[in-house]
């Protein structure tokens, strides 16, 4: 069962198995992040990311798939990086008992290879948290968040920290407070301790009558 596209195939991709295609392969090797798998009558291997093998988060590729294992997959993106090419494969875009595409319109695909996109930068590599920060928001104009992420409604603004002006005064009233509460717990015990020298008192008066 097998797909093909119009669009040419670019230099260096030639002689893999077409994009969005469907075939059985073997399972030659697990990792933590996902599985390798070899398609019969190619050499080169594609890898199914934990990701890409069920609509259920898989934490660990051995959970799902053995070495030697036989399963269905798609092919979901072809790509060269350096002076390597790289295969990605998708296995919970096809039925693996029937082997039907379950993503005949590779909507999920295409939505997984930007996902993919977003996460990297020019040189391959991922984004760092540091990139994150120093983002300005187009929205509100605060740093830390991208555009989309706002939570802000137009016209509203959000005083996420207290000014340092505030700040000292708060803490006055706070040790103000915590004072006063010392004072009133200190007059209670003294109130007490008088009531119960006199209730001593009284019953020694009445013991001695």
């Amino acid at each position: 069962v097998a797909q093909f596209t119009d669009s040419p195939e670019p230099a260096g991709l030639d002689g893999l198995p077409p994009l969005y295609s469907i075939s059985k392969g073997e399972v030659v090797s697990v990792q933590t992040y996902g599985a390798f798998v070899r398609l019969p009558g190619y050499k080169k291997e594609g890898l199914v990311h934990v990701s890409e093998m069920s609509a259920t988060r898989v934490e660990n590729a051995s959970e799902i798939v053995d070495v030697g294992e036989q399963v269905w997959i798609k092919v979901i993106g072809k790509e060269i990086r350096g002076d390597k090419v790289k295969l990605s494969f998708s296995m919970k875009a096809v039925n693996q008992g029937t082997g039907r595409d379950l993503d005949p319109n590779n909507v999920m695909a295409e939505q997984d290879a930007r996902r993919r996109k977003q996460f990297r930068d020019q040189t391959g590599n991922r984004i760092t948290l540091e990139a994150v920060l120093n983002t300005t928001c187009s929205k509100c104009g605060c740093k830390g968040h991208f555009t989309k992420d706002c939570f802000s409604a137009p016209g509203l603004q959000y005083a996420l920290l207290p000014e340092e002006d505030d700040a000292e005064p708060r803490q006055q009233q706070q040790q103000t407070s915590t004072v006063a509460s010392q004072q009133d717990s200190d007059k209670k015990k003294k109130k007490k301790k008088e009531e119960g020298e006199e209730g001593v008192r009284e019953r020694q008066q009445q013991q001695q009558q």
